[in-house]
């Protein structure tokens, strides 16, 4: 694990050095291949290196994050052809890619939560920096106190752990029992603020509209999952709290997951939209992960790995219209069957496993989380027939509104899409359809 992190380290250096942007890039692809085929194909850990290591859910998430982290740099060539400090966005880009392969692959709960908290800070610096409107300082603070407020008590439970049992290492997690109720909700609720649950979200909507393309890449395909790991790693402590307290956080998500959809539908703008949808779908995965039986932890990690694919493939087709129209309303983003004929084949296969179509991976972390909540309870079935439609309505809703109709009158020419951005949301949509043929790779990670 150690020989990662040290070649990132030494990658510091080159950010700074003339044109070494698609160097950067390539190096960024290397990385993901050579993690790849590291291993880690089993629950045990492995790769143990001091105080890293990677089981089967680190893997997956690690290997998304390089993934996710190239196919950035891919989709922000703007900043290089207009010269707009992309060292420095190079630079953050690989800080924030060291802190997040420390967080996946740290085995100690405080290095975990001091590398959780660590991602905040280049995530802030690609917002207020490479962001769109002046209200990006809004949107940086917002992500900045409702995620500081919300992690400030986990510290404490950590400490008080930390004295009671002498360890914070996940091996002797599956030992210890917590039953205490201002443990459990000091040590979770950062997670639920990060995921976000519904009635915490109010944060990300406002992050992603203001974020440039890369920013909300990597906060739909890594920083929310950084909640779901979280849970997956600390329930282990708090069994008996969470069988008790179940009912509340599932029935949130579920009617929360529900409401969102609803908001989709009155939307106007083409990010708020694809943000809000991230909301219900995390929705389903916190409902997934807090059933606490196997089908939902399963479901909800093969959820996270999809979601992160999709949702950074539809930030990466919005922006392509932005740079075309430079807006992102609705009324203006019409009719672009007409501009660019060959990138509708890509709105439809992402936005296609968006609302969980076969083969997509989505379709298989859906059925898994169906079968969970529904094992719960059987009355969780009409919110989940609910949330099911909901999803393809808005979906639908987002792709014929964009796609059909008559072409913005404002509009007179435009480039079509390059090879550069076919070939980014090809690496997309590719990983993201093929994998189900690999699925006990999710399914049996346990």
């Amino acid at each position: 694990m150690l020989k990662l992190m040290m070649m990132m380290i030494f990658m510091i250096p080159l950010c700074f050095k003339k044109n070494s942007f698609w160097l950067i890039q390539f190096m960024f692809m290397l990385m993901s291949f050579i993690y790849m085929f590291m291993g880690g194909f089993t629950y045990l850990w492995v790769n143990i290196s001091y105080f890293m290591g990677s089981d089967l859910l680190s893997f997956g998430l690690i290997l998304l994050s390089f993934w996710i982290c190239s196919l950035m740099i891919m989709a922000s060539m703007g900043l290089y052809m207009n010269n707009n400090f992309y060292n420095l966005f190079l630079f953050f880009l690989l800080i924030l890619m060291l802190l997040l392969y420390c967080t996946f692959s740290s085995m100690n709960l405080f290095l975990f939560y001091l590398f959780f908290e660590s991602s905040l800070i280049p995530t802030l610096f690609l917002i207020m920096g490479w962001g769109y409107q002046p209200e990006r300082l809004q949107a940086g603070i917002y992500l900045l106190f409702y995620t500081l407020f919300a992690s400030l008590p986990m510290m404490i439970g950590i400490f008080y752990y930390y004295n009671y049992y002498m360890s914070l290492n996940y091996f002797f997690f599956n030992d210890f029992y917590s039953f205490n109720v201002y443990m459990f909700i000091s040590m979770i609720f950062a997670f639920l603020v990060k995921m976000p649950m519904y009635l915490v979200h109010l944060w990300l909507p406002k992050a992603h509209v203001e974020a440039p393309v890369s920013g909300s890449m990597i906060l739909a395909g890594i920083l929310l999952k950084l909640g779901g790991y979280g849970l997956l790693r600390v329930l282990n402590l708090f069994l008996y709290m969470g069988k008790l307290t179940s009912f509340l956080f599932i029935s949130i998500s579920l009617v929360g997951g529900f409401l969102v959809s609803l908001l989709c539908l009155r939307q106007t703008d083409l990010k708020i939209l694809i943000a809000y949808s991230s909301v219900a779908h995390m929705g389903m995965v916190l409902g997934g992960i807090m059933t606490l039986n196997y089908w939902g932890f399963c479901g909800s990690y093969t959820m996270m790995i999809a979601h992160g694919l999709c949702s950074s493939g539809l930030f990466c087709l919005a922006n392509i219209s932005y740079e075309r129209l430079h807006s992102r309303s609705m009324f203006m983003n019409k009719g672009l069957m007409n501009l660019m004929p060959s990138m509708t084949l890509w709105w439809f296969l992402l936005s296609s496993s968006n609302m969980a179509a076969p083969p997509s991976m989505n379709l298989l972390g859906e059925i898994s989380l169906l079968n969970s909540l529904m094992s719960w309870t059987w009355f969780s079935m009409f919110f989940l027939m609910l949330l099911s439609f909901f999803s393809a309505v808005y979906t639908l809703y987002l792709y014929s509104f964009s796609q059909h109709g008559k072409i913005y009158s404002g509009k007179y020419s435009s480039y079509s899409g390059y090879i550069r951005e076919y070939f980014l949301l090809f690496l997309h949509w590719f990983p993201l359809n093929i994998l189900i043929m690999k699925s006990n790779l999710f399914m049996l990670w346990l």
